[in-house]
């Protein structure tokens, strides 16, 4: 009951992590990050709850893929977005020196919204 309710909390923060966040980027972050971790607690809740080693093994199985693709999709889907152009806040840092960093007012991240 624990896991479950702390995974709902967790799915809660990402859906609220989509609306409050400013640009794409951070939106990605927030819901990859606490979404994952969210379906990883009410999966385990799953396992626990049934208390079968087929499931156990199965559901476990899932919150290893789980953990290991979420992070990989993330970047991918990140790094084609910056490559196309998506523009960040002004508070955003790139590390990144293949690209110059241009001002980016507010009207242009509401554009691609």
């Amino acid at each position: 009951m624990i896991l479950c309710t702390l995974g709902a909390i967790f799915v809660l923060i990402a859906a609220l992590g989509i609306y409050r966040m400013p640009d794409f980027y951070m939106r990605l972050t927030v819901t990859v990050k606490a979404g994952t971790l969210g379906v990883g607690c009410i999966l385990g809740a799953v396992a626990f709850y049934f208390y079968d080693f087929a499931v156990s093994t199965k559901v476990f199985a899932i919150i290893f893929f789980l953990f290991i693709t979420s992070p990989v999709a993330a970047f991918m889907i990140s790094r084609t977005a910056f490559v196309s152009g998506i523009k960040m806040v002004n508070t955003s840092f790139v590390e990144d020196k293949g690209h110059e960093r241009e001002e980016v007012s507010d009207e242009d991240v509401e554009e691609n919204d």
